[in-house]
């Protein structure tokens, strides 16, 4: 450690001294004289230096967790080797365990005053519960809590009489059973701080009785010989649940199936002594939750990466993704003989357009929401479908099959029996939705999305950080030759912001400021600016900066920049990158695989009432899905590590082609959806759409040989698009080392894949004009199951009640009724409940039911006094709790503000009405006292009376506005609610779209020409007054200014007007004896209708 620290001395001058050197070099054209006891002064770069030893240990001799080995000792030396022949995974010791405390009101438990009430654990599926008698009422009987078959519970229960006897009973058995494993649910911020703190309270150090020692600094709770895994820490990473259900209550419920019990936190101390019995059931609970959470979903998964990545299992469970992922390509990287990079250090002085850059990025992926309403299977969709894009998939529809049947599904084309059939099937399909192009059906709700879609383009651009080259790499390197084919060159979106200075102001302000005393870590005395560190540097240099801005320019940056450029991909580097990524994805499919297999095997043994073979299959099912979605959250953070601060291979370059590449995908997708279909929302990875319901879906090839390839019509149609715009014809692959030959081959693994279809899709609207909300949307399977939600108020921490118990009611009502109307109407009913209650006051209902309601709460990062003037309703709820709960209350972090809003003093700020909830739970005089003073009215302290009801309307009414009426009154629905008015801005869109005369615009009746079309007929175009043509004169004479070539447009595109018209309608106006449907009369795009001629097809 030493000799590390003192060799950076040294780097950092020699590569202070460096450019003097050459400098001094190049002018008198001599070089210093080197000799070898001057060695010290070449050094001028350190690598790999800062591994830590353990990891260091287990990349250079190939050692994991979770494996079996031989142990040879010989003297100080010791062998391990591993036993490839032992496969299943060591059984050990598993301790979960929870704990109970006393609190004071409002107040988090503190553990200089607060005692430990319980502690129960279960050690390998048996429970215990050590019961403290000096805060609990009576002794506790043995007991069961199984909340499920699956999940037994059986707890002996051990009565002591005071705190020290629980911990000592606690400790003791802990060392007589040794668990390997240690588990809890948030126990490294609350249960192992707390137990600490009480032991050492009495005198006892917890590291001496069991090895485990908290670390303040890493907020972890560590020993040498065991591990503590910390279920909270997985569930943040890898249950890809939202923030909001993040809660041991809400994670049990979501991934256990089952409602654990609950209590209030301010009724537990009261509760210990008054229903004793209640409490031990609710402590056992959570331990019974944490530990079959663990055993069924966190174990498997973290000794499965603990097998790949050279960490400990409490670092694998600890660690973020993107930590994970560097390890992982450390590991590759030692296999392949490289050296790793230091980590990434951004550069402080950056200029761009003779301007200093504040801040510097990619452009991401696309994310856009199309559409907004109720879209449900069972209820008719308009659609206004373009025939000349159903003629184009008609026309592609040999190259589609033959795709899927060579790529995808990598057969023989002549190996298939029945194409002809297949391909019949779909082309009639399609032919019949070409000559309707406007119709009414019942719609097929389909997510069309890119299956791991940032892993498959790095894989099939071969992008990873080394291989992003600049023409100064490409000029030294020995295979740039002419007609070299190992350069890809791809585009990306940079954006940046700059300040508002110049170049030479900034060097101004630096030169000035290098000059002065500075005042430095709030100390009295000053120092020289040189002096400072550099972190202090660049901070008081752009402080002063950001001054001279705003004073000489009025503002301190920039708008920001937005450029394309070009990145230069090398199709020869080492691939050590994109192989991890892929042996990754193969092992994430693999999990899916399996996860699909076992779902048939518990179908097949549910259909035989076999249940132990029902139990084997639900344990599989869990197992392989919790694997395989912890394994995408880490695939997909290769693409998000290359730009994490401090990262050893960071590339914004490849990070912005990745984005860029998969945002072009998407949308390209999006021009064919919006031609064949409706798509209502874009993701970064997919595309939700409705499609005709007779609109080709899933058909089965079948082969010579027996075997049977199923397609999805849908993604077959996207995939070769796909495989046409993005496959890489330059993939690179080493073929021999020695003489550096590489053999070139076609990659292209982008694929769509097809989810649905589904029953329902709800988007919600916002109140704002010309904005549509992204990412927010309601999902339902055809079973009536909610298969996905998003972006609800429904799954946030804090938000209020009221909204959060009206959502959950309501969006089940959007599969009711069997029109559009009627199920609007059903789902006002839910409105229309809730908006009674506050009509009514809440009279039908109790106060602590009405309080639980209209509440809403936060917790406090900080004290009150680091927020000093800020204003919000926690902060006056604070300042209120201490007023009559004592100062106290408010000293530390973490208070739990929980209040209603008060409709005096009227006319202040809603964040100056704010009443603490734990007011009413007070004596009522009081109560009655703080209240008057608050308010400054003698009324009595009754709740109705306090309420600010106008605000909760507001709240309610928005939300109904964003769920309800605006999409209601956009899919052509009279308001469903009309207690809540529509925007006035909705209004005009209403007349908008119900006007039958409204202007269209001639982007809807002309389309623009191919390129190579509108050159080859430039000297054919004719002139202007030759398109202006009444539609009787076009039905007498049609070909009149239209130039039809039916030898050099075959498909019977116009190409003399720029009228689009297909073979099929210019055979109809021909007169040819051709079947022709009444969609050409109805579809303007094709003919303007002359009012003078034609009054009532005008009007139609």
């Amino acid at each position: 450690m030493r000799v590390r620290n003192d060799l950076l001395h040294v780097v950092e001058k020699n590569e202070e001294k460096i450019d003097a050197v050459e400098a001094f070099e190049s002018i008198h054209g001599v070089k210093r004289v080197e000799r070898p006891q001057d060695y010290i002064n070449y050094i001028i770069d350190l690598r790999e230096y800062d591994v830590p030893y353990h990891v260091r240990f287990a990349i250079d001799n190939d050692v994991r967790s979770g494996q079996w080995y031989n142990v040879n000792v010989s003297g100080s030396d010791v062998l391990l080797q591993r036993r490839e022949d032992l496969l299943q995974r060591a059984e050990v010791h598993v301790c979960a365990f929870d704990i109970e405390t006393t609190k004071l009101p409002l107040k988090f438990p503190d553990a200089e005053y607060d005692n430990v009430m319980m502690i129960s654990y279960m050690i390998d599926g048996q429970g215990y519960l050590i019961i403290n008698r000096e805060c609990v009422g009576e002794d506790i009987d043995d007991l069961e809590y199984t909340p499920k078959p699956e999940f037994e519970g059986y707890f002996r229960v051990k009565n002591v009489q005071t705190e020290l006897d629980l911990l000592k009973a606690w400790f003791s058995h802990m060392q007589e059973v040794k668990p390997g494993i240690y588990v809890t649910y948030n126990g490294d911020f609350f249960d192992w701080p707390f137990l600490e703190k009480r032991a050492a309270h009495h005198g006892i150090k917890m590291n001496e009785e069991i090895g485990f020692q908290c670390d303040n600094n890493q907020g972890e709770c560590r020993a040498k010989f065991s591990c503590h895994l910390d279920c909270f820490a997985w569930v943040k990473r890898d249950s890809y649940l939202p923030q909001g259900s993040q809660g041991l209550k809400a994670v049990t419920k979501a991934k256990l199936g089952y409602d654990p019990l609950e209590v209030n936190p301010e009724d537990m101390v009261r509760f210990a002594m008054e229903q004793p019995q209640t409490m031990a059931s609710y402590s056992v609970s959570d331990a019974v939750a944490t530990y079959y959470l663990y055993m069924t979903y966190v174990h498997p998964f973290i000794f499965s990466l603990a097998t790949i990545i050279p960490m400990s299992p409490d670092e694998v469970l600890r660690k973020g993704s993107g930590t994970l992922c560097e390890m992982l390509l450390m590991v590759q990287a030692f296999k392949a003989s490289v050296i790793c990079p230091n980590k990434h250090q951004a550069d402080l002085e950056k200029f761009y357009n003779n301007r200093l850059l504040e801040s510097e990025t990619y452009i991401g992926g696309h994310v856009e929401c199309l559409e907004t309403g109720v879209f449900r299977s069972d209820l008719p969709t308009k659609f206004q479908l373009e025939p000349l894009a159903y003629e184009q998939l008609i026309g592609n529809l040999d190259r589609d099959l033959h795709y899927v049947i060579a790529v995808e599904g990598k057969l023989d084309i002549d190996s298939v029996t029945n194409y002809d059939e297949v391909k019949d099937a779909i082309e009639q399909k399609l032919v019949a939705l070409r000559d309707h192009p406007i119709r009414e059906e019942r719609p097929l709700i389909y997510h069309l999305d890119v299956a791991a879609m940032y892993p498959n383009i790095i894989l099939t651009n071969r992008l990873q950080p080394p291989s992003i080259v600049t023409d100064v790499d490409c000029t030294a390197c020995d295979f740039n030759r002419p007609g070299k084919n190992c350069l890809r060159k791809l585009e990306w979106v940079w954006r940046g912001e700059t300040y508002m200075a110049k170049k030479n102001d900034y060097y101004h302000i630096k030169r000035q400021i290098e000059s002065e005393l500075i005042q430095s870590g709030g100390i009295a005395s000053s120092k020289p600016f040189l002096d400072l560190s550099k972190p202090e540097h660049l901070l008081k240099l752009k402080d002063r900066l950001k001054k001279y801005c705003q004073k000489a320019h009025k503002r301190v940056v920039d708008k920001p920049i937005t450029e394309v450029r070009e990145a230069g991909i090398c199709m020869r580097e080492n691939s050590f990158y994109v192989d991890t990524v892929r042996s990754f994805r193969d092992r994430r499919y693999e999990y899916k695989g399996l996860n699909k297999t076992w779902k048939g095997k518990l179908a097949e043994a549910k259909a035989s009432g076999n249940s132990m073979k029902i139990q084997e299959a639900q344990d599989m099912v869990v197992l392989y899905d919790s694997l395989q979605l912890a394994h995408k959250c880490i695939l997909n953070s290769f693409y998000g590590y290359v730009m994490r601060k401090g990262a050893r291979w960071y590339s914004m370059e490849m990070a912005g082609v990745v984005t860029y590449t998969g945002a072009k995908i998407i949308q390209n997708a999006r021009l064919l959806v919006e031609k064949i279909g409706r798509p209502l929302e874009l993701d970064t990875d997919g595309i939700w759409c409705v499609l005709p319901g007779s609109f080709p879906e899933n058909f089965t090839f079948k082969t010579k040989a027996g075997k049977k390839l199923t397609i999805s019509y849908p993604c077959v149609m996207l995939n070769a698009d796909v495989a046409r715009n993005n496959t890489n014809d330059q993939y690179q692959t080493l073929k021999d080392p020695v003489n550096k030959t590489y053999t070139t081959h076609s990659e292209c693994s982008i694929e769509f894949e097809v989810d649905g279809p589904y029953k329902a899709m709800i988007l919600p609207a916002s109140k704002e004009e010309g904005i549509l909300i992204k990412k927010r949307y309601a999902v339902f399977n055809e079973d009536g199951t909610l298969a996905e939600l998003k972006g609800f108020e429904i799954k946030r921490r804090g938000e209020l009640k009221l909204i959060k118990v009206f959502q959950a009611e309501v969006f089940d009502k959007f599969l009711h009724g069997s029109t559009l109307e009627e199920c609007y109407s059903a789902v006002a009913s839910v409105a229309n409940r809730w908006l009674d209650l506050l009509d009514n006051q809440g009279i039908d209902i109790a106060d602590s039911e009405l309080l639980d309601f209209i509440s809403e709460s936060s917790t406090m990062s900080k004290s009150l006094v680091d927020y000093g003037e800020q204003k919000s309703c926690a902060v006056t709820t604070a300042k209120r709790l201490a007023e009559f709960l004592g100062d106290s209350m408010v000293k530390d972090k973490g208070l739990h503000c929980q209040y209603i809003v008060a409709r005096e003093p009227q006319g202040t700020p809603v964040s100056e009405r704010a009443v603490p909830v734990a007011i009413f739970e007070t004596d009522p005089e009081i109560a009655k006292h703080y209240l008057r003073k608050w308010f400054r009215f003698s009324s009595d302290a009754n709740i109705r009376s306090i309420v600010d009801w106008s605000y909760y309307k507001q709240r309610l009414s928005s939300a109904i506005q964003k769920i309800i009426t605006i999409p209601a009154a956009m899919q052509k629905i009279s308001n469903p609610v009309p207690r809540v008015l529509h925007p006035d801005w909705l209004h005009k869109k209403v007349r908008e779209k119900d006007d039958r005369f409204r202007q269209r615009k001639l982007r809807d009746i002309f389309s623009p020409l191919a390129k190579e079309e509108g050159l080859h007929n430039l000297n054919r175009t004719g002139d202007m007054e030759d398109l202006l043509i009444s539609n009787k004169d076009l039905r007498k004479n049609p070909s009149h200014g239209l130039d039809i070539d039916k030898e050099n447009n075959p498909n019977g595109a116009s190409v003399g007007s720029g009228l689009n018209i297909s073979k099929k309608q210019q055979n109809c106006m021909t007169g040819l004896n051709v079947p022709c449907t009444s969609q050409i009369q109805n579809a303007a795009s094709y003919e303007t209708v002359d009012k003078g001629t034609d009054y009532q097809g005008w009007l139609d």
